[in-house]
Formats: C-alpha cells, sequence, structure tokens
C-alpha cells in the first residue's frame, strides 16, 4: 500500500506526460520555455490571480516573496510553530527574526487571535519591526484568512500565503494562492499538485511586485540577462518540469481534488467516532494534502503507528516537532507560553494514505485495521 501513489497516477497520465516530454527534447529549450509560459498562464487562472511565476521549488518561492518585500535584518516575521521548516528558514536566512504562533487544535493552522496578541506584544517592546506575516494552508486546507487578513491591515504588515500544501482549497469559491499580498506554492512530488522533482511558484496580484519576482527569480536581472540591478537568485523551473506539470494539474482540476474529498468524507464517516478526525469550517474546502487524524497521547500514537506498520499500512507524523523546539532554535524563548496546543499537536498527530488514486475499499481497510489497533490499546489501559 502506498502512502501517495504516483506510480499509478503516472500510469494514467503517462502518454500524455511522455508526450509534453519529448517535445521538450526536440525542441531543446530547457530553461523558461513555451510550457513554463503556458503552465504560468493556466496556474494563475485557476487560482484567480493576475500573476505566477514558477520558480525552482517552494523554498525558494518564500524565499522571494521575503525577498520582494525586503524583509530583513530587525524585522519580524510571524509564522506558525506547526509547520514544515523552511516557513521559518527563509526568514532567518534573511536575517530577519520568526516569531513563532500557535495553532487551532481543530484546524492546523495559525491561531489569528494569538497571532494578534504576539504582534501587540512585539510592537510594545519596540525590540524588532514587524513587517510581515507567512500564514501556512497546513495538510490542504486556507489558514483563516478573515481575520488574518484583517490583521495584516490593522498593522501595516504584508502577508504572504504558504500556499505548498493548500494548492487546490478554496474558502468560498476563492482559491488557496489567491490570499495574500503574495502567495506561493511547492510541486514537490508528493504536494496536492507535484512534478517529478522540485518545483514552485509565486502567485500575486500586484504588478510592481511581479516584477520585482521576475528580475530575483533570475539573478536580479534588468533589462536584458546581463544587466544585473540587484541581489537574486538563480531559480527557473524546468520546462520539462512544466511540460509534466499541465497534464497533471488538467487532472487535478477535472477529478483529483474531488477524489481526494471523496475519500476524506469517507475517512471522517468511518472514524469520527474513535480519534479527533480534522474539522474543515463552513465555506471552506480542502485539498487534503494530508489526512491527519489526533489520537489521545503520543504512547497511543506510537502504538498504533507500530501495529498499523506491522499490517502493511503506512502512516506518517507530520509534525513530531514543532518549529520553536528545533535545534536551529534552541536559544528562543519567546512567548512560549502561547505555544502549548502546537506542543500537543506534535504528540499527537497521525497522517494515514492520502492520494487521488485510493479507492473505497482501501479506505476501509485502513479503517478497519485503525479502529481495531485503537480498540486493541485502548482496552490494554
Amino acid at each position: 500500500m502506498e502512502f501517495i501513489d504516483l506510480k499509478t497516477q503516472y500510469k494514467k497520465l503517462e502518454n500524455q506526460i511522455q508526450e509534453n516530454i519529448n517535445k521538450v527534447l526536440i525542441d531543446g529549450n530547457y530553461i523558461l520555455g513555451e510550457e513554463v509560459k503556458e503552465l504560468e498562464k493556466e496556474l494563475a487562472e485557476y487560482v484567480g490571480v493576475k500573476y505566477c511565476a514558477t520558480c525552482s521549488n517552494g523554498t525558494d518561492a518564500l524565499t522571494i516573496a521575503l525577498m520582494a518585500i525586503e524583509v530583513g535584518k530587525n524585522d519580524a516575521v510571524f509564522v506558525p510553530t506547526f509547520t514544515f521548516y523552511s516557513t521559518a528558514e527563509v526568514v532567518s536566512l534573511r536575517g530577519a527574526t520568526p516569531i513563532f504562533i500557535d495553532s487551532y487544535e481543530d484546524y492546523f493552522n495559525m491561531d489569528a487571535e494569538k497571532l494578534e496578541n504576539t504582534i501587540q506584544k512585539v510592537i510594545k517592546e519596540g525590540k524588532l519591526n514587524p513587517k510581515a506575516i507567512i500564514a501556512v494552508d497546513l495538510f490542504g486546507q486556507p489558514a483563516n484568512y478573515d481575520k488574518i487578513k484583517q490583521i495584516a491591515k490593522k498593522y501595516n504588515l504584508f502577508l504572504i500565503e504558504d500556499g505548498a500544501q493548500g494548492f487546490g482549497g478554496s474558502i468560498r469559491n476563492k482559491k488557496a494562492c489567491s490570499f495574500g499580498d503574495i502567495a506561493t506554492t511547492s510541486f514537490f512530488p508528493a504536494k496536492p499538485l507535484g512534478c517529478y522533482g522540485d518545483g514552485g511558484a509565486v502567485f500575486t496580484d500586484n504588478e510592481e511586485l511581479y516584477k520585482l519576482i521576475l528580475s530575483i527569480r533570475v539573478h536580479g536581472k534588468g533589462s536584458f540577462k546581463y544587466d544585473n540591478v540587484r541581489l537574486g537568485l538563480n531559480s527557473r523551473l524546468d520546462t520539462i518540469q512544466a511540460a509534466v506539470l499541465l497534464p497533471k494539474l488538467k487532472a487535478f482540476k477535472e477529478y483529483e481534488l474531488d477524489n481526494r474529498n471523496k475519500f476524506a468524507n469517507l475517512y471522517k464517516e468511518k472514524l469520527q467516532d474513535y480519534v479527533k478526525v480534522p474539522k474543515v469550517p463552513e465555506g471552506y474546502i480542502s485539498s487534503w494534502a494530508q489526512y491527519t487524524i489526533l489520537l489521545n497521547n503520543q504512547e497511543e500514537r506510537n502504538y498504533v503507528q507500530t501495529k498499523m506498520k506491522e499490517k502493511g499500512i503506512p502512516t506518517m507524523v507530520y509534525y513530531p516537532k514543532p518549529l520553536h523546539k528545533q535545534t536551529v532554535y534552541k536559544d528562543y524563548n519567546y512567548n512560549v507560553e502561547d505555544l502549548k496546543i502546537s506542543e500537543n499537536l506534535s504528540e499527537r498527530v497521525l497522517s494515514l494514505p492520502m492520494h487521488p488514486y485510493l479507492s473505497e475499499e482501501i479506505v476501509n481497510t485502513i479503517c478497519n485495521n485503525l479502529i481495531e489497533t485503537i480498540k486493541e490499546y485502548r482496552n490494554e489501559q
């Protein structure tokens, strides 16, 4: 059993993918070829923004966003602590200070109330300049942008949407990657829309930011390749990866997102009486990058994960350690008492197989084995 079944997806899309790759090989335009331009156009239209610039990976996408808004030394950037490391890493690489924010237990995303309280605390202390918020669409669900956008506006902060896991999600029909001043996503193979290597994209409605993004992704170029007007990166999406993504985007729009939601609903139906299942607010649609349940404690999770592995059912823990507990941030001692929910989540979360090529039979098998294992554990106590 596959945790994410990329092999079945490839078999279904093989002819179109191979045809596209062969065209690139024949044309010989391996960097920023026509397929890249076509992909950027389709991505912008799907998300519902004016501009999309692809790049080498999701981490570069975040870096480009921070460079475009000139985040640097003495700036504070507010990020969730319960997420993947790159969200904070890019802030530190810019010389700025990540300020970690706790999550809602029900939704896993950044807690907007704690966000505002922490912004107020930083302003009151006056040691750092509050510059930006990076909100993450964790596990496929958009963050609480109704409140976060208001907070960003109130305190004159840039809002960056980290949609690496959220692509395809939406709030009242407005798509993920359209909520920030700048939004980013990743095309890492395991993401809802993934290529066959690394890839990423940056989205915005702001023409000035878009021009900066285009410059930054190619060594800070100006009017032509050898006129470098600012510091930049070498972060272009390979044309072959764009050729792979085009048919995958079509499949994602036509049936993959619907399938993810179908299987998520089946998980919920089967498991909600035994574990805490993820909640989706009214008007929201998740793209279910992961289907993550909450068990009672770390000991129960360890037991369940071990037994499921013995039964040939893969599970994963995203994430076993919140960012403020990472070794690299061992000296972080700011607002740590406000990060307890994330610490608790890291001990209880367990992600189950999730991809568009599951079947009701496979989901039922996973659920039946999980329920049996949970009952075993709880009867032993």
